[in-house]
């Protein structure tokens, strides 16, 4: 008697972090056989870093706001972002049992503030919806006739699809270290340029190492073109000095914006005091020195400035460190001023790709069906996550195309 094979399409996904565990529990709940594979012992190893540890989940905003996030190749995301969407994100977690909470910008947390609640949450619906996990890295993908029929780690193993979510270059402490663009290329794929974005920047000069571990908090920062003049980047927020250069929120967000950053291309401006315009910190100023009146310039700054910066901006303003303050002319006041709302830094580079946050570049999306995440080289194989040449700005949009393009490969892998 004929009969038919009812048996489920196995399905392998390669990487454990936020794509990948969204992948293979979509798999999985389409009837799919899924097998997890995932180098390091621990699944979500880099989420439980994410957003200082707090883990931004998604932003709750509008498919057009979103996708005016998304420098690169945004419209390869439409299919994902309407099959999963941010609120399908929050209901997600939610129905998990994490709480969420929104933020200044849309920007959606757990309550707890816990990164591990969003790990944890993931794991626990990879082991409920059955996927088996195999603690081993793949080192191949076995192809036969232009289609993926299985994978290698010490071992062979069969299946029918293989979805990679190896994540990219980015923090390779966390297993991040490439192993996705390697599969892709012994599968014919292109990888586009890979560079770092959300990353420190390198400044010119000895005045960040002096105020290295100094953070400020609600100050302006305006990014310029030199040669322009032209306006890149401006922002309100955090930021802090290290011994090579800038980091924090609004340096990282930055970055995302500068990637073409050169010596001598861009120069940042930092407003110290963004709640005064010009002639506000005039007065402020005039009111410290007639408080100081009797002190060395050096001296009088302290209710006006952190310690550690008093000394850069002395020595920037050119006046005399040891001069009275109630001899300070107003054209040197003046000129004090401008340098407290326009604190120059000229931007040199980006710290090395293992210091991002997210990596710039990836697995063409030419060559990746957008309505399934299946590439369009090797019947079978899908891709999903940082692996792709997909990139947003801060704010929890990386990692909702995470979720996005995993459930979206995992469906589809089950069911194509």
């Amino acid at each position: 008697m004929d009969y038919c094979d009812f048996s489920p399409v196995r399905v392998a996904v390669v990487g454990g972090g936020a794509a990948g565990m969204m992948a293979a529990v979509a798999a999985a709940n389409m009837g799919a056989d899924v097998t997890l594979f995932e180098r390091n012992e621990r699944l979500g190893k880099k989420l439980r870093i994410t957003g200082k540890g707090r883990c931004n989940v998604t932003n709750d905003c509008d498919r057009d706001t979103f996708l005016a996030n998304v420098p690169t190749n945004p419209r390869f995301l439409y299919s994902a972002l309407a099959a999963f969407t941010t609120a399908d994100t929050k209901a997600y977690f939610e129905n998990l049992g994490v709480p969420l909470k929104t933020e200044r910008g849309n920007r959606v947390f757990p309550e707890s503030d816990k990164a591990i609640d969003i790990v944890n949450a993931m794991k626990r619906a990879v082991l409920d919806a059955g996927v088996k996990i195999i603690n081993e890295r793949v080192s191949a993908l076995v192809l036969e006739n232009d289609r993926v029929c299985g994978l290698r780690t010490g071992k062979s193993y069969e299946f029918d699809r293989v979805i990679v979510c190896t994540g990219g270059k980015s923090y390779p402490l966390t297993g991040s270290d490439g192993d996705g663009y390697r599969l892709a290329l012994q599968a014919g794929h292109t990888v586009t340029p890979l560079i770092p974005s959300l990353v420190p920047i390198t400044c010119e000069g000895k005045d960040c190492r002096a105020m290295q571990g100094l953070s400020l908090r609600n100050v302006g920062l305006t990014v310029k073109e030199n040669a322009s003049g032209k306006v890149v980047y401006r922002d309100f927020g955090e930021m802090m000095f290290t011994h090579f250069g800038l980091t924090g929120p609004m340096i990282l967000s930055a970055s995302a914006h500068l990637p073409d950053i050169a010596p001598d291309k861009y120069t940042c401006y930092i407003d110290l005091k963004p709640a005064l315009d010009e002639k506000m910190l005039d007065a402020r100023l005039l009111s410290d020195f007639s408080k100081y009146q009797n002190k060395d310039f050096i001296n009088s700054l302290g209710d006006l400035l952190p310690q550690k910066m008093i000394d850069v901006v002395v020595e920037r303003s050119g006046i005399d460190p040891r001069k009275k303050v109630n001899s300070i002319t107003a054209e040197q006041r003046h000129a004090l001023v401008a340098l407290l709302k326009g604190f120059s830094l000229r931007m040199t580079g980006f710290r090395p790709i293992d210091e991002a946050i997210v990596t710039k570049g990836g697995v063409d999306v030419k060559q990746v069906k957008p309505a399934s995440m299946e590439s369009r080289l090797v019947s079978g194989l899908y891709f999903a996550g940082e692996v792709l040449d997909v990139d947003a700005y801060t704010g929890g949009f990386n990692l909702q195309i995470a979720f996005s393009t995993g459930h979206l490969a995992g469906e589809s892998a089950a069911t194509d």
